[in-house]
């Protein structure tokens, strides 16, 4: 395989608070490196940013058309004729509209198909119809396939490369346009690894995606009022880093989940099944969607409206904090009579 360097790539530098366009960059320069890399778009390229490579490279780019579940059996025949192909779409056609696709023509005979799914979650304004709250959940129940939610373009960049390398299907949720960095200039993407980003004694703060952004700063919020909380990111759900999540958990009295999506399924599911494959007894509260559709609106609106921007983070973990301490005391006085 072809080495792919920073300067191929664009790759961000230390100093950089914002990429361009990461995944196309990405794409384009790992196009450059292997001429078995093919694109395919359902009439969404200007959209999923995979039109710099559809331009340098028009004949390994494939326009389905609006027609999600032919491309994706598409991409399988590609697959296996020996091309690597990286689909692009949203996050509720890859999941929901073509699911049966994904799961008989790619993950059924594990082709080397790497899907990249836009607007995730709460990330769109189209309302419940465009709203793929539950793409993770689905893609997590299917045998073989390597299901990624990045937090920022950094991540985003390194995913590329490293779903290329690895031999299988992947679903990846994509962030699209300028896509800010979050991670430290240090931080090294590698399939089912989650990442210890700040350590704290008082709890600990399990995210994915674009929350592990909400989580740090909530986690400086939670500094300010004495309440230590380490953050794990956890950007691969599947396979899940069991151990980073109850090595965590053994050192914290609460663990918190915190998703863009259904907790259904999702991250709170991942971090319960491990928590309980482990016997532990760390109290874990799940926040994301709970389960119902959300309405319509923008980003900010919806993270307000379902407790998930940073202050209503902090907010929830304090006040859980607080109660866990006050029923302890409880106890405590009961038990040595100082209550009736």
């Amino acid at each position: 395989m072809a080495m792919i360097d920073a300067a191929m790539m664009g790759a961000v530098s230390a100093e950089a608070q914002a990429v361009d366009a990461p995944f196309g960059r990405a794409l384009l320069a790992l196009g450059k490196a292997r001429a078995d890399v093919v694109g395919l778009s359902a009439d969404l390229s200007k959209y999923t940013d995979i039109g710099p490579f559809a331009e340098a490279f028009p004949s390994r780019f494939f326009q389905t058309g609006m027609a999600e579940a032919n491309m994706m059996g598409i991409a399988a025949g590609l697959a296996r004729a020996g091309y690597m192909p990286f689909v692009t779409t949203y996050g509720v056609f890859a999941s929901r509209r073509a699911f049966d696709q994904v799961a008989m023509a790619i993950a059924l005979g594990r082709q080397n198909v790497k899907i990249f799914a836009f607007l995730p979650g709460l990330t769109t304004p189209g309302g419940p119809t465009h709203q793929a709250i539950e793409d993770v959940a689905l893609m997590r129940t299917l045998p073989n396939m390597t299901v990624i939610d990045p937090a920022d373009a950094r991540e985003l960049q390194q995913v590329v490369q490293a779903v290329a390398a690895h031999d299988g299907p992947a679903y990846v949720r994509g962030l699209r346009g300028v896509v800010p960095i979050v991670l430290p200039s240090e931080y090294q993407f590698e399939i089912g690894k989650a990442r210890l980003l700040r350590d704290g004694r008082h709890v600990g703060l399990v995210s994915t995606g674009i929350m592990t952004e909400r989580a740090i700063a909530a986690a400086d919020l939670l500094d300010r009022s004495g309440i230590r909380a380490a953050v794990l990111h956890a950007s691969t759900l599947k396979p899940f880093d069991t151990a980073a999540v109850r090595t965590l958990a053994s050192r914290v009295p609460a663990v918190f989940s915190i998703e863009n999506g259904t907790v259904v399924g999702g991250l709170g599911s991942a971090v319960a099944e491990a928590l309980a494959g482990a016997g532990s007894g760390t109290r874990l509260t799940m926040l994301g969607v709970q389960d119902h559709f959300p309405v319509a609106g923008s980003l900010e609106f919806l993270l307000e409206k379902y407790g998930l921007t940073p202050a209503a983070i902090a907010e929830t973990v304090a006040a859980s904090l607080a109660a866990a301490e006050r029923v302890a005391n409880a106890t405590d006085m009961d038990c040595t009579g100082g209550l009736s």
